[in-house]
């Protein structure tokens, strides 16, 4: 039986696929982020509406706070941004283009996310930033550290960029992690940089 749930999960596709051929290759963006006439509801729960009728736009170059009580729907625009998953109507737009027209992977590389609970792998604090992007070179991490206000604590352990973080980041304060995941993000120089609750 715990075999037969294992392979159930192993063969169930996704809804909506990164690798769509037919979807529109993303080679540049500028920003512009719109959410139009948006219906959704998390499919875990189609009967309780998170959006209904809602309309954003955030221009490129200008950075958006989204401020709301706990539930009000901030995290579900950065998912639908990331699509995560797509509105019930409506549309969630970048750069004038539905964004289920455009190929998921390819757009992904251009956006950078930092979530409410960073994931930190089992490494060192610098494996963890250069993560963010292949072949980065130390003074790069660095100084995405610095952008990201993360290089003075770094510098303040006993091995510094060295330093292993243990197991989801375990070694590290709440605090600390966002900020090397923010570093992470920085290194990546996404054209959009998602940040959820990640001052909290």
């Amino acid at each position: 039986e715990a075999v037969g749930s294992v392979f159930s999960v192993l063969d169930r596709q996704t809804r909506i696929d990164p690798d769509d051929a037919d979807a529109d290759p993303v080679e540049t963006i500028r920003g512009d982020i719109e959410f139009r006439h948006v219906d959704f509801a998390y499919p875990s729960r189609p009967d309780i509406m998170v959006f209904r009728d809602f309309n954003l736009r955030i221009r490129a170059g200008h950075s958006q706070a989204l401020v709301g009580a706990s539930g009000s729907g901030k995290s579900s625009v950065i998912a639908m941004i990331e699509r995560f998953y797509d509105p019930l109507a409506g549309k969630v737009m970048i750069d004038g283009k539905d964004i289920r027209r455009l190929n998921l992977k390819s757009l992904r590389l251009k956006i950078g996310l930092v979530q409410q609970e960073p994931a930190l792998f089992a490494a060192t604090i610098f494996d963890n930033i250069a993560y963010g992007k292949d072949g980065a070179t130390e003074s790069e991490v660095i100084e995405a550290a610095r952008a990201a206000n993360a290089h003075g604590f770094i510098s303040g352990l006993p091995e510094g960029y060295k330093t292993p973080v243990g197991e989801r980041g375990v070694q590290l304060s709440g605090g600390q992690k966002q900020r090397i995941a923010i570093a992470r993000a920085v290194l990546k120089n996404p054209t959009v940089l998602l940040l959820d609750e990640a001052t909290s």
